[in-house]
């Protein structure tokens, strides 16, 4: 079953740059993976449901992706070629987001959510797609903020990038193993006390850690202890106060969608369970 990365959580957040950029209701590009051919990417635009020119067209490269994710993204997951494309509209203020994915095996539609508002978009359509199925999307993942870039004609901090990828990354590997929901709650609850872990001592951090685990009924290992001790230690050089505002923003936002995907996974176990019950009894009829 695929993994529930959660993670709009990071709907909430992470520059450290100011997002004043104009940014216009129907701006628009298209990122195509760049090993793509000529009928796959006919495929693409159909599924992005516009035409092929209609928009300016951008190309990612796996280059591209190494230079984001290396380091942060097993090399398997990267893969060797860049085949996931994506679609970005910006929307009008207060639209917020509107993700949909198909074809892909490793980046959920939180994941690229996240990729958006850490760029400073908190409205807009993005689709991402890919012509083969079972794709990572790390092209598509890399493309939002190449996109981005490009629609606003202004370069991303490179910090903020590398920080905002991490988080991705680390969210996802915590919502694998702990559960959606936990994972948002545990990382947006370090977002906000940054101004203070920046003057702790690493062992002091764990203990933070820790602390908001057991607050919020949290299970973690040494290991994810340490996964959000590195992450922390890359969002304090960011500005803690603007990113606090920024989950506090997102907050319930976060909250109900993370709960609902909680429920929709309630729902297929209680559907599941119905049909086998149902199979069960009709098994014993004709017995």
């Amino acid at each position: 079953m695929k993994k529930i990365i959660s993670i709009i959580v990071a709907v909430c957040t992470l520059m450290s740059i100011s997002t004043a950029f104009a940014l216009e209701k129907g701006d628009a590009r298209a990122v195509m993976g760049a090993d793509i051919t000529t009928e796959q990417k006919s495929s693409v635009y159909k599924t992005f449901g516009i035409e092929e020119g209609s928009v300016t067209e951008l190309t990612v490269t796996n280059d591209d992706e190494r230079a984001y994710l290396d380091g942060l993204v097993d090399s398997s997951i990267i893969g060797t070629k860049s085949i996931s494309c994506v679609y970005i509209e910006v929307l009008s203020e207060g639209d917020g987001l509107d993700v949909s994915v198909s074809n892909i095996s490793w980046c959920t539609k939180e994941m690229y959510a996240n990729a958006l508002v850490t760029a400073g978009i908190s409205d807009a359509k993005l689709i991402v797609t890919s012509p083969v199925a079972g794709i990572s999307g790390t092209a598509a993942l890399t493309g939002v903020y190449k996109a981005y870039e490009d629609i606003t004609g202004e370069k991303l901090d490179e910090i903020a990038k590398l920080a905002g990828t991490q988080e991705l990354v680390v969210t996802a590997e915590l919502a694998d193993q702990i559960g959606s929901y936990d994972a948002v709650t545990i990382v947006n609850e370090l977002k906000k006390v940054l101004a203070e872990t920046v003057n702790m001592t690493d062992d002091e951090l764990r203990a933070e850690i820790r602390s908001i685990a057991e607050e919020n009924d949290i299970s973690v290992s040494d290991g994810q202890v340490e996964q959000l001790v590195s992450l922390c230690r890359s969002l304090e050089r960011l500005n803690p106060e603007e990113l606090k505002a920024r989950v506090e923003a997102f907050q319930d936002t976060v909250k109900k969608l993370a709960g609902a995907q909680e429920k929709i996974a309630e729902i297929g176990q209680a559907m599941k369970t119905f049909f086998e019950n149902v199979g069960k009894f009709l098994a014993n009829i004709f017995k």
